[in-house]
């Protein structure tokens, strides 16, 4: 079984993926008589179709080091973005598209308080909270149509730090 180390999630190494949702640097703008920090539209949101963007709330459960992985998916039809419901890190595990399936994953590991938007079409793993409550608030496509393909693996990987 092959294996992968966890990085550090940075905006520049998941930039091919999607976007790191966070609060770094200064906010775009105050607002609430100067009490609050707006950081504005910090991801894309793609939707395909006539689909909508709509927000969920996903109950994962928690998962533990060594991860096996065995499955990745996309969503052809849509973006999709996690935002934790707690100071909670988690597990991001992307693959490159390597004609048509995925390439060799690669795993992230949130700091609390960091979302993430996966671009449309981009190779994931699924939700993989290590601690905290498993809950997240999710916006994603809403509409007709198959958003979903999963690739399961021949050789699943071991994901440690």
């Amino acid at each position: 079984m092959s294996r992968i180390t966890i990085q550090p999630l940075t905006a520049e190494a998941f930039a091919p993926f999607g976007e790191v949702l966070d609060t770094s640097g200064a906010p775009d703008k105050l607002i609430n008589q100067g009490l609050c920090g707006r950081y504005h539209d910090r991801a894309t949101l793609d939707f395909t179709d006539g689909g909508t963007a709509g927000i969920s709330l996903f109950k994962a459960e928690l998962r533990t080091l060594p991860y096996t992985l065995d499955l990745l998916e996309r969503h052809p039809l849509g973006s999709q973005a996690f935002l934790p419901m707690s100071m909670d890190a988690f597990l991001v595990i992307v693959a490159p598209d390597d004609g048509g399936k995925p390439g060799t994953p690669q795993a992230f590991l949130t700091e609390p308080g960091q979302g993430i938007n996966f671009h449309r079409n981009a190779w994931h793993g699924v939700l993989t909270p290590l601690s905290g409550s498993g809950l997240f608030a999710v916006i994603d496509r809403i509409g007709a149509g198959d958003n979903l393909e999963e690739h399961w693996l021949d050789e699943p990987y071991t994901i440690d730090t």
